[in-house]
């Protein structure tokens, strides 16, 4: 019984401990991991990586941007979450990111793009999954047609598309 007062401080103690790098964790991914963010980030599923399935994506909140694109014919409808709540959801704290396609092309982002702008990481191209094919699993979309400073090659560079990874710099 001598000891139950240091057993109540070293449990306290845990949870104190404890309790925050609860908070900071991310749920595994269920599915194929689709995406893994890295660097200035303060919530992680993985070693120093927040790793996401198409669900864990979804669950952020798809978004829809209805616009035309260099790339395809007409007017197109894709959908995926909101960069700028996806960097939120894992606390990324940095000035850029930089955006790795599956071909190991990689291009640097100015964070303020995301919110400025409305960016989000598509998944559907009107209304259906992206297959690699089809620039898929994801790709990095601007509404273009909301305005005509977007449409420029500029803009146009910053929309990877088969993205595999973003690393949040400094």
């Amino acid at each position: 019984m001598r000891n139950t007062p240091l057993l109540i401080r070293v449990l306290a103690l845990w949870t104190l401990i404890l309790a925050p790098v609860a908070a900071l964790a991310l749920a595994q991914p269920k599915g194929d991991p689709i995406l893994e963010i890295t660097g200035q980030i303060g919530v992680t599923n993985r070693p120093g990586a927040a790793v996401f399935d198409r669900a864990m994506l979804e669950a952020i909140g798809m978004e829809k941007i209805v616009t035309t694109t260099p790339w395809h014919k007409g007017t197109v409808t894709f959908e995926g979450p909101s960069i700028a709540k996806l960097l939120r959801s894992v606390e990324a704290n940095g000035s850029s990111v930089r955006v790795v396609a599956l071909n190991d092309y990689s291009v640097t982002i100015p964070m303020d793009d995301f919110a400025r702008h409305g960016v989000i990481l598509a998944m559907k191209r009107d209304g259906k999954y992206m297959s690699i094919r089809d620039k898929g699993p994801l790709f990095v979309i601007y509404p273009y047609d909301s305005d005509a400073e977007l449409k420029q090659q500029l803009y146009y560079a910053r929309s990877a598309w088969q993205v595999k990874r973003i690393e949040v710099q400094p």
